[in-house]
């Protein structure tokens, strides 16, 4: 069992760009999964922005990053990253969530989503949002 720790950026329309920049400027492997993609469409005009994308480099650089859809709020450079916690054990990463639940706001239960078998957001009581999942392949 192992846990890795991520940035996650955040960006409205621009994660495409940024991941290829970030990519030009490290290299490594980029991934960009759009709305459409992953068939969660909720504005036709954002259907390909990025719901999850990243830049693997072959040195370990990683860096995460999404386009925040227009229903939820955003503004550039106010919370403009998460803490990404991920594994590959189940029960590590509830325990993980458990703990840091505490005196947390839950932004979304820890959970199965349509692209990890658990997923969850909450905001801790420092102020730092973090998003714990249990990491699954992605066949695009």
């Amino acid at each position: 069992m192992s846990v890795t720790t991520t940035t996650h950026l955040n960006f409205r329309g621009e994660a495409r760009q940024a991941l290829d920049f970030y990519q030009s400027v490290f290299g490594g492997h980029a991934v960009a999964v759009t709305y459409k993609d992953a068939g969660n469409v909720q504005n036709d005009n954002e259907a390909d922005w990025v719901m999850w994308g990243e830049v693997v480099g072959d040195d370990g650089f990683h860096v995460m990053a999404y386009d925040v859809p227009s229903q939820l709020p955003w503004n550039r450079g106010e919370n403009p990253f998460f803490v990404s916690v991920r594994g590959d054990d189940a029960d590590e990463i509830s325990a993980l969530w458990q703990k840091l639940a505490e005196g947390s706001t839950v932004v979304r239960p820890l959970e199965a989503a349509q692209w990890a078998p658990l997923y969850g957001m909450l905001t801790d009581r420092f102020g730092v949002t973090w998003v714990l999942d249990v990491t699954a392949p992605y066949n695009g």
